[in-house]
Formats: C-alpha cells, sequence, structure tokens
C-alpha cells in the first residue's frame, strides 16, 4: 500500500495520466492528484517523475517496502526538505517549518551559508541556513529504509543545439507549446487572475490565456512604475486590470512577514512587493498565473549578449544572475569569514556537466540549476502560500525547456535583442511594440527609499544592533551605510542584503 505523506503542486498532464492509469477523471483535483502519485509510483516506480508535468514535491511511503520515496520537480518549482536527527529519524516537508517544529530538531545557524549569502542575495545549493537541514535539488528523489537514505539524479537540463530550423520555425515551435500549457494550466471550472507587468513574458501568457482580469504593482515614482504600461497591454488584450500601489510605508512594514514565510532570507528586494502584490490579490482570487521561466530559458536577460564576450572565463566568476559583494570585502566585514566557502564552489559540478557548449547555454543552465531554483522559483511559492494564493507559472515547464535547449543561442540574442525567437513567437498575439519592448526588470524604488529616514528606522536598527555585532565588523558595516548614503547608490544592495538576513535572524533566532 502507498500512503501520500506530504505533497504540494499542480499535475499539468493529468488527463493522459488519468487515462493510462485507469483512473476517474470525475473526481476532484485533490482526489484526482492523490491517484495519479500513488498509481504512478505503482506502475512506474523511481521513474514516475518521467511521466509527469507541473509543479511538484511529495513524499509516499511504501508499506509493504518500509520505504520512504520523496521526490521533487524537474525545475524546482516547489521546496522539499529533510533532516536526519541524531536517532537516525528523518524530518522531512515541502515547507521548512514542517521539520522546525518536530522532536529531534536542533536549531542552529548554518553560518558559513551567510557568507555565501552576501554574493548571492538568497539561499543557493543543497544546504540551507539551518544547520542540518537540506533542501533536496530539484531533479532529484530521495529513498530512505532502514535509516538510511539516498538520491538519485533523475533529470537534468541539457542542450542540444540543433541548426537546421529558421527563426520563424523556432517561434511557431514556442507558441504551439505556450498553447499547449494554457489548455493544461488550469480546468476550465477553474478561473484565474494573471500578474502582469510591463514586460513581454506575462503578457503574452495573459494573450494566451482565457484570464479576464490582470493584477500589476504599481509606485508613485514614475521612474520605476511599469503599471501603466501594464494597463496598456491590457487595454489592447480586453482584459481588466487591478493595480495595487506599493508605498514605501507599506514596503517595509512587510519586511518581517516576508522574511519569516520566506524561512530563508532572501535579499531581492522585488520580493517584498510580490509578496504585497500576492496578498492583495488573493483578496480577490485563489488562483493566479505568473510568468516566470523564459528569460532564463530563452535568453532574456542583457547580461546574457556579454556571453561570447565572456567565453571559457565563465567558469572562473559566473555565479548566476547575482553576485553583490566579492570575497575581499566580505572577508573584511565578516567576523567568520572561511576562505574555503567560496559561490564558484556551488556551480564547478554544473561547468563539468556544460563542458563544449557555447557561452550562453553555460550561463542558462547555471541560471536554471541555482538562480530559478534558489530565487525565482522560492519567492513564487513561499509569498503565495503565505497569502493563501495558488500561482502557477505556464512557461516554467520541462516542454517548454526542451524547445529552448534545442534552440541555438543566435536565436535567443543577438547584438540588438534578447529572447529573439520567444519575442517573435508573442508577437503573433501582441502587438510588435509589446512583443519587442525592451526588458526593464520587477523593479523596485528601494535605492531611493533605503535612503530616507521616514523609512529606514528599522534598517538603522538593525545595523547597529547586537545581533548585527554577532557576526560583521562594525566600523565596515558602518561604511558601507555611509557610503550608501552619501551618494553611492549602488550600496542599496550590499545593505539591503545584510538587513534582509539581520531581520530574517530576528524572526527565527530571537523572537522564536
Amino acid at each position: 500500500m502507498i500512503e501520500i505523506k506530504t505533497y504540494r503542486g499542480h499535475i499539468r498532464n493529468w488527463q493522459a495520466l488519468c487515462t493510462e492509469l485507469g483512473i476517474d477523471a470525475g473526481l476532484s483535483r485533490e482526489a484526482r492528484e492523490a491517484e495519479i502519485l500513488i498509481k504512478a509510483y505503482e506502475t512506474w516506480g523511481c521513474d514516475m517523475a518521467s511521466h509527469m508535468h507541473g509543479m511538484f514535491a511529495f513524499a509516499l511511503w511504501d508499506t509493504q517496502e518500509q520505504k520512504l520515496f520523496c521526490l521533487r520537480d524537474q525545475l524546482g518549482t516547489k521546496p522539499f526538505y529533510y533532516y536526519q536527527t541524531a536517532d537516525g529519524t528523518l524530518l522531512y516537508g515541502t515547507m521548512l517549518r514542517d521539520i522546525l517544529d518536530q522532536p529531534g530538531f536542533v536549531k542552529e545557524l548554518a553560518v558559513e551559508q551567510l557568507q555565501l549569502y552576501m554574493s548571492l542575495t538568497y539561499p543557493a545549493g543543497e544546504d540551507t541556513f539551518f544547520r542540518g537541514v537540506k533542501k533536496l535539488l530539484p531533479g532529484r528523489y530521495l529513498e530512505w529504509q532502514n535509516g538510511e537514505f539516498t538520491i538519485t539524479r533523475y533529470w537534468k537540463p541539457e542542450f542540444r543545439p540543433d541548426t537546421e530550423k529558421t527563426l520563424d520555425a523556432w517561434a511557431d515551435e514556442i507558441h504551439a507549446a505556450v498553447g499547449q500549457m494554457m489548455e493544461e494550466v488550469k480546468t476550465p471550472d477553474e478561473t484565474a487572475y494573471s500578474f502582469l507587468s510591463g514586460g513581454v513574458d506575462s503578457s503574452y501568457v495573459l494573450a494566451m490565456s482565457d484570464v479576464q482580469v490582470s493584477a500589476s504593482c504599481g509606485y508613485d515614482d514614475e521612474r520605476f512604475d511599469e503599471s501603466g504600461l501594464a494597463k496598456q497591454t491590457a487595454d489592447i488584450l480586453g482584459r481588466d486590470n487591478n493595480r495595487c500601489l506599493v508605498t514605501p510605508e507599506d514596503y517595509f512594514a512587510v519586511v518581517p512577514y516576508v522574511m519569516y514565510n520566506m524561512e530563508q532570507p532572501l535579499g531581492d528586494a522585488s520580493a517584498i512587493a510580490f509578496a504585497i502584490a500576492c496578498r492583495e490579490t488573493a483578496k480577490q482570487t485563489k488562483l493566479c498565473y505568473s510568468g516566470e521561466g523564459a528569460d532564463e530559458f530563452f535568453g532574456g536577460y542583457n547580461m546574457y549578449r556579454n556571453a561570447e564576450r565572456y567565453g571559457d572565463n565563465l567558469k572562473t566568476f559566473y555565479v548566476g544572475n547575482t553576485n553583490i559583494m566579492k570575497e575581499e570585502e566580505k572577508q573584511r566585514i565578516l567576523k567568520h569569514y572561511n576562505p574555503n566557502v567560496l559561490p564558484i564552489q556551488l556551480v564547478e559540478d554544473i561547468y563539468k556537466e556544460n563542458e563544449g557548449l557555447d557561452p550562453l547555454s553555460k550561463m542558462s543552465d547555471v541560471d536554471i540549476q541555482i538562480w530559478l531554483e534558489g530565487d525565482i522559483y522560492l519567492n513564487v511559492d513561499k509569498m503565495s502560500t503565505a497569502a493563501g494564493l495558488e500561482i502557477r507559472m505556464p512557461l516554467t515547464d520541462t516542454r517548454i525547456f526542451d524547445i529552448a535547449s534545442r534552440m541555438p543561442s543566435c536565436y535567443k540574442v543577438n547584438a540588438e535583442q534578447n529572447k529573439v525567437a520567444f519575442r517573435t513567437a508573442a508577437a503573433k498575439v501582441l502587438p510588435e511594440d509589446i512583443a519587442f519592448r525592451k526588458k526593464l526588470g520587477f523593479i523596485v524604488p528601494i535605492r531611493i527609499w533605503l535612503a530616507d529616514d521616514r523609512y529606514n528606522q528599522d534598517v538603522q536598527r538593525l545595523l547597529n544592533s547586537e545581533i548585527a555585532e554577532q557576526f560583521f565588523h562594525m566600523d565596515e558595516l558602518k561604511a558601507i551605510w555611509d557610503e550608501y548614503i552619501g551618494g553611492n547608490s549602488d550600496n542599496w544592495r550590499k545593505v539591503w542584503m545584510i538587513y534582509t538576513f539581520l531581520v530574517w535572524y530576528e524572526e527565527y533566532f530571537v523572537k522564536r
């Protein structure tokens, strides 16, 4: 007998699986997906995920074999954590708090993670900020039996460029796949909203969906406000648009809520605005689409256009989308600096896997395995869960990645444009000025707000606290702050990254 011990997710190809596995397709979603997990395991065993598409992490207990089987989806959209106690018991769950609250767990900070965090601004790799608690990495499953566990990798990103197809042919294939995703991403009886920025990804998702209401974030400062562009797109597509105004007061007030529900520190400033958007949207709907995934798959970041220039040097420095602090600076500021703990170590095996690929494919591979999992998907999962909002990401799918993995880099970026083939596909349903609009990103006016004494009182409190003194040389911390206040606005990232760690630490090691 197979028992489901924990599960979170959404299985997209449920109709095909119901037919193949002999499951009543008329069951409720909860009952249907439970049956799929059980019968897929009974039919295919450890290979079950190769038959499934969607977002999922789960643990199954085989009562006959007395074995636990835990699996995380190919791309890591849903998290899974595990911890072995001193007496050999395995604690596990899709939330860290599933583990932290159990008998046998010993709460201790993994201080070396702070050193990595100060470069990356997110919890990357297998280890977490809690000593001994590990993430099951994407595309892996864990088997636990007789007090011992093994981890097996069942999927990894692989790139095999096909130079025979034209740009238009690639765009046609993308468009057909996105159409298929939109048919699977929800059932006809479900009603969804869709997050909408000024960019092509969310605009394409909205255009291809039957969603009638889009949701956008906006700011009073026009330099950072994309909500006007989002409203224009919604109007063109004949959809409504709800604008959530993010004020600095709301932004700073919600930081402790975000760090607690994130469960690990995250220095991505957009995560705070995203949390506010999730809470506001959850007042109107319980299901929403979001457009993550396409940038990493199809060459969406401007830095990807420098890939050829970086060449083989990538493996000496490129650790993902962010790299805020260099080792020399961390060595000055940290009281506990270990020269043997380096961000580049997180990607060494990835570079061994992608040896011989072109530089852009290598950058994409690193970002898919490190940045997407550690920052983007973490943020989407944690903030939506906290708000009681289910987010589905139509562009995050192994079938979408399969197209990107076969596409030559020249159809992803060129001298003038990024995400070339993807934008060409989107232009089939969007005006060209939207499909080919310059990428702005999910920007926040934090570099301005952070310097304003009306809003930064908690930042100053924690930067000068006994908590900070445990980890940092206070004179170096003050120097970073003073340089920022003195006009070096680029320092905001360093200040914010340190502040978010301190907020998180206070939430988990001081208040609780």
